[in-house]
């Protein structure tokens, strides 16, 4: 695969994304493979964003402080942190040198100086892409989703797309929408200008 980050910038404008070649245990960078699908999910940054009652308490409780690319190496080692995870080693360096180029990021909830947990994500014009998330702490991705969301509406990005549907980003409304939409929504704000970091 060609590790070009124009390239990989590229393939992520046209709806692609990457992900390590299942079951294939060579971890050279040749197992890098780009993957869509009929369906996009994307989390709401209006009225339709939700999140339980339950995480209402804790946000109130301010248990956690929130920072952006404080520790960006951490959080893409946590999100690989599982029994099974498609964030191989070169996925790692591809995250990495993305970070350097200023297209990946990171935003991260702290309990003192513990990691709580973070999401991983790529940021294109007003796009941001969240590739993966994790906790060291119970509720760190949780508050971490809530605070990001209010991040991207401060910021003024258009588009939070999370790839693909399951269980937990449902509960914070996240929805599908089919190929063609999800292209015709993309490519309208890959191409206005937004900044992530403030």
């Amino acid at each position: 695969m060609n590790t070009d980050l124009t390239h990989i910038i590229h393939g992520y404008s046209q709806g692609y994304f990457l992900m390590d070649n299942e079951g294939d245990e060579d971890p050279s960078s040749e197992n890098l493979g780009w993957y869509c699908s009929n369906e996009r999910t994307l989390i709401p940054l209006d009225s339709r964003f939700r999140y339980p009652k339950s995480l209402r308490r804790v946000l109130n409780q301010e248990r956690f402080s929130v920072a952006i690319n404080r520790d960006f190496p951490a959080v893409v080692e946590g999100c690989a942190n599982r029994d099974s995870t498609w964030i191989s080693p070169p996925l790692k360096q591809v995250y990495l040198d993305l970070h350097d180029s200023g297209w990946a990021h990171s935003f991260e909830t702290w309990q003192g100086d513990r990691l709580a947990g973070g999401i991983l994500g790529i940021a294109i014009g007003a796009v941001f892409i969240g590739e993966s998330m994790f906790f060291n702490i119970p509720d760190g991705s949780k508050v971490a989703m809530v605070k990001l969301v209010e991040h991207l509406r401060r910021q003024k990005f258009e588009l939070f797309d999370v790839q693909l549907m399951n269980p937990h980003l449902a509960r914070f409304g996240a929805h599908t929408i089919d190929d063609i939409n999800y292209q015709q929504q993309l490519q309208a704000a890959i191409h206005r200008p937004c900044r992530f970091v403030p």
